[in-house]
């Protein structure tokens, strides 16, 4: 079996991590949700009875439905558009509860319609007019909220009509929750997980390159309109949990957290999905502590706290990975531009001393070079000359003598090679064009091994 190349080996290794780290996070997450369940009731003294348990499988199954589909909104940076179809809904409740009353199933189907023509009217101001996406989304929120303001006021004075429980739509009442509206998040949830599987390689194209998709044939403006729906529906099922205005952060913050631990978009829905089910029954759970916390904002709470650990601690991406890597990228460098400096000045004045010589071994070589002292490499470096020189010396690359540094075989062996490797990148840099040469970034710290095959390097070699 022939060898990869170091290229195409660093690559595989690299997926295999990333399949590695998705499924460990996926585990520590469930174990996290199966431990949090003995957790409450011991030390939370929770007890689980039928509304809890309605009310935890409820916002567990919300959670799923809307991470799933709002990591399309994420990734299309649409993320006000689940703010502006969330406001969107109210005015929907208050005309169908003034044209049919009190039943939940209809005053769901007048907020998912006013939402609906949110969306057609969004599209309709960008399309038509330069007006841009956002502003019709700010738009869209700002009118249909105050629309829908003004006819809960209207519905309060009337004297023949009660609007008792029309406000919990604003925040949310998932007390109010039985088990026949979990079943309804059920059913339809199932519908738009089907109907994204159906439309599942459109629509991933028209999140990453919808002007490609248009000039393949792809009816980008309907496919659009079918995601967009999707949301409007993920967005109705949450009303009653979470309500019009804390709905859009149930909608984004699992893809959110989701985008920070993968690139791959079946990765970043599954993860979106476990997040989004935690954060439901978590949120729920802790909110049976006290009657009087509210459980639409604590599961909000919950899956902001998500973005949190994964915004500080999602490797590649977390801001503490960052702060990591840029500390050791910098010491790296350090170490790079020292060994190179000390190298130089010692070809400079001679070739590479070595510590340890006897005067004959000095006296046999005619341009021995001397020891380089700090205060040189400082005064040419600055703080970053110290950095470098603790580095090289935890290596064994370079022996101190009294206030100047040496390099050590292994300095001079390690000095040799990056010295070498720089000429090649240099030889890329002129020759590549003339030597039919595979396109590459440069980056004269890595070895250039790693990415040109070896008949491209033995070019480069013949030509240096």
């Amino acid at each position: 079996m022939p060898k990869l190349p170091a290229e195409d080996r660093h690559r595989a290794s690299f997926e295999q991590r990333r399949i590695q780290r998705f499924w460990l996070l996926i585990g520590i997450t469930a174990l996290v949700a199966a431990l949090f369940v003995p957790f409450s009731q011991i030390f939370l003294h929770v007890e689980y009875d039928y509304t809890l348990r309605t009310v935890a499988l409820g916002g567990a199954l919300l959670g799923v439905v809307s991470g799933v589909l709002g990591c399309f909104a994420v990734l299309r940076h649409q993320s006000l558009l689940g703010d502006a179809l969330s406001h969107a809904a109210l005015p929907g409740v208050a005309l169908a509860f003034l044209l049919a009353g009190r039943d939940l199933g209809l005053l769901l189907i007048g907020a998912g319609l006013t939402s609906w023509l949110g969306v057609h009217f969004i599209r309709m101001v960008t399309n038509t007019t330069r007006i841009k996406q956002d502003a019709a989304m700010g738009i869209v929120l700002a009118a249909w909220f105050a629309a829908g303001i003004a006819l809960l006021v209207y519905i309060q004075a009337r004297p023949d009509a009660s609007q008792a429980g029309l406000d919990t739509f604003i925040f949310g009442q998932a007390a109010a929750i039985v088990e026949r509206d979990v079943q309804l998040i059920a059913v339809v949830g199932a519908a738009s997980f089907i109907t994204l599987g159906l439309f599942w390689k459109e629509f991933k194209l028209i999140t990453f390159d919808a002007e490609f998709a248009g000039a393949n044939g792809f009816r980008v403006n309907i496919l659009s309109m079918i995601l967009s729906t999707l949301i409007v529906v993920a967005i109705v099922l949450g009303l009653q949990l979470a309500g019009v205005i804390l709905m859009v952060g149930m909608l984004i913050a699992s893809g959110i957290a989701a985008r920070q631990w993968t690139d791959k978009l079946g990765q970043m829905i599954i993860l979106s999905a476990v997040f989004g089910a935690f954060s439901g029954s978590a949120g729920a759970i802790v909110s049976a502590v006290d009657a009087d916390i509210p459980t639409g904002p604590l599961i909000v709470v919950v899956a902001f706290l998500l973005v949190v650990i994964s915004l500080c601690f999602a490797p590649g991406r977390g801001l503490v990975w960052t702060l990591l890597r840029r500390h050791s990228d910098r010491r790296r460098f350090a170490a790079q531009t020292i060994l190179h400096d000390l190298y130089h000045y010692a070809m400079d004045h001679g070739a590479p001393a070595t510590p340890g010589e006897t005067l004959g071994e000095r006296a046999s070589r005619p341009h021995l070079g001397s020891a380089v002292p700090e205060a040189f490499l400082v005064g040419v470096r600055g703080a970053t000359a110290r950095v470098g020189l603790r580095q090289l010396s935890a290596r064994g690359q370079v022996q101190q003598r009294g206030d100047a540094w040496l390099l050590t075989p292994a300095g001079i062996e390690a000095a040799t090679k990056d010295d070498h490797n720089h000429q090649l990148w240099a030889v890329y840099r002129q020759y590549s064009d003339e030597l039919a040469l595979p396109m590459v970034a440069e980056d004269r710290q890595q070895d250039i091994r790693n990415f040109l095959p070896g008949e491209a390097v033995e070019k480069l070699e013949r030509q240096l």
